[in-house]
């Protein structure tokens, strides 16, 4: 989707290889680590003294993967490794991080390892409270710009290690970090196809942290407490159609039927107008095919950043012609922000997708849930 991509950071990922303390053959694979349900991103194999982990989608269509050797901090003295085949050494638990993307930030607190966070850049978009408490007593630097990492006050605070994303492996913002022996890790969690296999990336930093069983039963509480909205949301007869997305330029943006977000809608029971479609990224379409097919929608979900229907009729006038606007059934994440602004979604809407789909079911079968406050969604004015 378009505004999942507004808020996501540009940058290559590279890391240091030429550790020269760690020299030597690797030991033998043991196998499966770590049990994912639902994530193919990443997968982690345990070795006799260490543990590997492939980051196997970093970015859509990569042609790369990526192999970390994440090594236990009481024995990294013991041991030799050929830093050579690998993108990174890591020492864990982790004592020191820089998180590039306002999604990481749930998983630090869901983990209670916010403390161990140095760094962060456009520290104005993180929410939550327990985060901003930090930033604002000083012990959270702001590292500048999402697409130019201000890698002199980064080198000052000398992070363990990075956590960053990219969307093509083009952006060179981390060499300075390589020569330092800073060792980068690309996270690619928004590139999975579904909300669950999202929200399981938590058990990425439950890795570099040493809290796998602590990241697991986090885990499987969202899992339950999704698939408990889930099936109170199949007992309903009554589908709703959904309309999503707005006008940028003279480009319609909506999910593909094969998203997380369609997804999501249909785990809420509702008929999304496009859920037949597929491809990766969002859709492209012109104002015409769209008011063709939605211009008698029941609701019209995310209209980009519009904040109010006056907001939308002063950008397009032809949105009145709706049904979904002329009923005031529209819905939207962006009025729910943190106190300097940024978008509550664009944080946790990755972590919790319960949540989320407990808004869509809320909005779309206001009968059921009846004691549940939408969490992120309101109804524009």
């Amino acid at each position: 989707m378009e505004y999942t991509l507004i808020c996501t950071t540009l940058i290559l990922i590279t890391s240091c290889k030429k550790d020269q303390s760690l020299t030597g053959p690797d030991s033998i694979s043991k196998g499966t680590s770590v049990e994912l349900m639902y994530a193919k991103g990443f997968s982690v194999t345990d070795n006799e003294n260490f543990r590997i982990l492939t980051i196997s989608n970093p970015w859509p269509n990569s042609d790369r993967s990526y192999k970390y050797a994440l090594v236990d901090r009481k024995i990294a003295p013991k041991i030799s490794l050929i830093t050579d085949e690998y993108d990174g050494i890591i020492i864990t638990p982790v004592e020191s991080i820089v998180v590039t993307s306002t999604t990481h930030i749930p998983s630090l607190e869901l983990l209670n390892v916010e403390d161990k966070l140095l760094g962060f850049p456009g520290t104005d978009y993180i929410s939550s409270k327990r985060t901003r408490t930090r930033i604002d007593s000083g012990k959270i630097h702001e590292l500048g710009k999402n697409e130019g990492i201000n890698t002199e006050v980064l080198l000052n605070i000398r992070p363990e290690v990075v956590i960053g994303f990219g969307v093509d492996g083009t952006n060179k913002t981390f060499n300075a970090i390589q020569s330092a022996n800073i060792p980068v890790m690309f996270n690619g969690d928004w590139t999975e196809a579904s909300a669950l296999a999202k929200a399981e990336w938590i058990k990425f930093f439950g890795l570099l942290f040493g809290k796998e069983k602590q990241a697991d039963s986090i885990f499987k509480s969202i899992e339950q407490d999704y698939l408990k909205a889930k099936r109170i949301a199949s007992e309903v007869e009554t589908k709703p159609s959904i309309l999503s997305g707005a006008m940028h330029k003279d480009v319609w943006y909506l999910p593909n039927g094969s998203s997380s977000e369609a997804q999501i809608l249909k785990d809420a029971n509702t008929n999304y107008l496009w859920s037949d479609t597929d491809g990766s990224g969002s859709l492209a379409l012109s104002f015409e095919s769209v008011f063709d097919k939605a211009k008698d929608a029941d609701l019209w979900l995310s209209p980009s950043y519009y904040n109010s229907l006056e907001q939308l009729e002063k950008a397009n006038p032809h949105y009145t012609k709706f049904k979904a606007f002329q009923e005031k059934k529209v819905y939207s994440f962006s009025l729910t922000t943190g106190e300097t602004g940024g978008v509550i979604y664009y944080e946790l809407g990755m972590a919790r997708p319960d949540l989320v789909l407990k808004d869509i079911i809320k909005i779309c079968h206001p009968e059921l849930l009846s004691s549940y406050n939408t969490y992120f969604f309101k109804q524009l004015n």
